[in-house]
């Protein structure tokens, strides 16, 4: 076994103002996130060390302080974001994939959600 795994994050929830309209920025609305992270490390995976891994927790946190820091007009614009934050934090992500999800998008139509995914390569 080498020291390469996967860790995601599913329907992270947060509430914010993204979006082209200005109804968008005025009312708000949720977004959902999805990350997965493909790692090497071979420490925290063998030998079960805490200090070497990455933290997901720290990870929600670095992604809520992205979605609600900043307002962006495109989903694929955070998305790409959430991806380079949260890889700049860990030498140990190889390849980030950030999903965001919007429900409410304003589309004269019925649909369950809007969504971009961004597949970021980290060299």
């Amino acid at each position: 076994m080498n020291g390469r795994y996967v860790i995601t994050l599913k329907n992270c929830a947060f509430f914010s103002t993204h979006g082209v309209m200005e109804e968008e920025e005025r009312l708000g609305q949720r977004f959902y996130v999805d990350i997965i992270m493909h790692i090497e490390d071979e420490a925290a995976v063998l030998h079960d060390d805490f200090s070497e891994a990455v933290d997901y927790g720290e990870v929600y946190r670095i992604t809520k302080d992205v979605v609600t820091g900043r307002r962006f007009k495109l989903i694929e614009a955070l998305a790409h974001a959430i991806a380079v934050s949260v890889s700049r934090h860990y030498d140990a992500i190889r390849r980030i994939e950030v999903t965001v999800r919007k429900p409410a998008a304003p589309v004269p139509g019925l649909l369950d959600h809007a969504e971009a995914k961004v597949a970021y390569d980290v060299e």
